[in-house]
């Protein structure tokens, strides 16, 4: 939790549950990550949290945009974003969108499949595309499934027709899960994209970019590579597979820059347990997984929690929202552990929050009112 937003909270007392970034502390990440990889071109994934100040702050430090719906592209043009520095990222588009976008000046876009590739030949003639590949997603604890993506085969061949329907096969691109805690990760992948890199150019296809996508990862409850480690092993891996010909570098950061500048401000509306002698106690928070903690399914993503009792004697727990869905369950068997003395109406803080929660919120599930958010 950063002093600004201790400071907000501590002052404010804003009601709960709740939102509070610091935008400076998505400043101060872009800086780090430009030193990690100053090669690279950064593309803020916009989904990761697509507030208005969070653009307007990134525009003025010179990013450019991965958007994955014309509604985030409107908005990275809304925050002042050039049209050149909006990628429309998504592989699977309707084909009024794509037109849409195109029109607004974009002309950078994904695909993955042949019918996908036919739209923006027809909606978006002569832009910029590159074709998204499949890659192991291991050490990510956000993994992503077999959704986006080809086999090398499949992309060789689309590149190729790109050329052919008039359309620019401008790179290859690939992503290794979200949160990845493995360099190795990203250095596999880039091997196998510079085969297919290789191959393209020698029969004869002008590629020139290859996108590394995100996945980069913030500190939630333990330890994780430095951003530094992540540069290190990738510049490696490409120096490696393209020697003195770099291609053009492009990366889509999402968690990492806005995950650690955000804190949700919670309430604890119950303690209880399921029978006399049972050692956990269930402690049920305003926010859950419909709240916004979307990514606690499969408890994948474990958000450390700050109590007004830290230090105190604790014991196991399990940890739900307030909803009546048995599903808004948030973590049964990540051996959470928290103070015995906690009780309703007890004020905590689930930290690093910034990125894929104000997002995944429902707009009333319950009746419950979606996430409230403040940026300072």
């Amino acid at each position: 939790m950063t002093p600004k937003v201790a400071r907000f909270l501590a002052e404010k007392a804003p009601a709960t549950p709740c939102l509070v970034l610091d935008v400076d502390r998505v400043a101060e990440n872009y800086a780090r990550l430009r030193a990690a990889m100053p090669l690279a071109r950064i593309y803020y994934a916009v989904k990761a949290n697509p507030a208005a100040p969070i653009l307007a702050r990134l525009v003025a430090l010179g990013s450019s945009f991965d958007a994955a719906s014309f509604n985030e592209v409107k908005a990275c043009l809304a925050a002042g974003a050039a049209p050149s520095a909006i990628s429309f990222g998504n592989t699977v588009k309707k084909e009024r969108d794509i037109a849409a976008a195109f029109a607004e000046g974009v002309t950078m876009f994904a695909f993955d499949s042949e019918e996908e590739l036919g739209k923006l030949a027809r909606s978006a003639p002569g832009a910029r595309v590159y074709c998204r590949i499949l890659v192991e997603n291991a050490g990510a604890e956000w993994p992503l499934s077999r959704k986006f993506g080809c086999e090398v085969a499949m992309a060789r061949r689309l590149m190729i027709r790109a050329g052919e329907l008039g359309l620019d096969p401008y790179g290859l691109s690939f992503h290794v899960g979200s949160q990845q805690t493995d360099t190795a990760a990203y250095q596999a992948a880039i091997g196998k994209v510079a085969m297919l890199f290789t191959d393209l150019r020698e029969s004869g296809v002008k590629v020139r970019m290859v996108n590394l996508g995100g996945g980069y990862p913030v500190r939630y409850r333990t330890e994780v590579p430095e951003i530094g480690d992540f540069g290190a092993a990738i510049m490696a891996a490409m120096a490696e597979h393209f020697g003195n010909d770099l291609p053009e570098m492009v990366i889509e950061p999402g968690r990492f820059l806005v995950g650690d500048a955000g804190v949700v401000a919670s309430e604890v509306v119950l303690v209880s347990r399921k029978a006399e002698d049972d050692p956990v106690r269930w402690v049920y928070l305003d926010i859950g997984r419909f709240g916004g903690l979307a990514e606690t399914e499969g408890e994948a993503i474990r958000y450390a929690i700050r109590t007004p009792h830290d230090g105190q004697p604790d014991g196991p727990v399990t940890i739900a929202g307030p909803t009546c869905d048995s599903a808004d369950t948030l973590y049964e068997k990540s051996n959470y552990r928290l103070p015995l003395a906690l009780k309703a109406g007890d004020r905590v803080e689930l930290l690093s929050t910034g990125a894929y929660v104000t997002t995944y919120a429902s707009q009333g599930f319950n009746g419950f009112a979606p996430l409230a958010e403040h940026y300072v």
